[in-house]
């Protein structure tokens, strides 16, 4: 079943976010996850949530997607990304087939 990333990104430090940018995809990349959304306009339609940055990965199962995220490969952009924003993020088991 598939697994996502759900990440809500305030960057703060643009120049050292653009690290994060450069690194991060060739790790996603690696664990076989892809991008679904990043970046791009945000509609508020209920609710109070104004997220500056939105950013959602698919991978094949939450365990592979548990995997790129404590991985050895991810830990150095991840790093990056603590000092260069304020992120909220979710590993999101996908819904079973109706």
């Amino acid at each position: 079943m598939s697994a996502y990333v759900v990440a809500e990104v305030e960057v703060t430090d643009p120049a050292v976010y653009e690290e994060y940018r450069k690194l991060a995809p060739a790790t996603i990349a690696k664990y076989g996850g892809k991008y679904l959304v990043r970046g791009g306009t945000v509609e508020t339609k209920e609710g109070s949530w104004q997220p500056k940055r939105l950013v959602v990965l698919e991978f094949a199962s939450m365990d592979q997607a548990r995997k790129w995220y404590h991985s050895p490969e991810y830990a150095p952009a991840r790093a990056l990304r603590a000092k260069a924003a304020r992120s909220k993020v979710l590993l999101v088991e996908g819904a079973l087939p109706a």
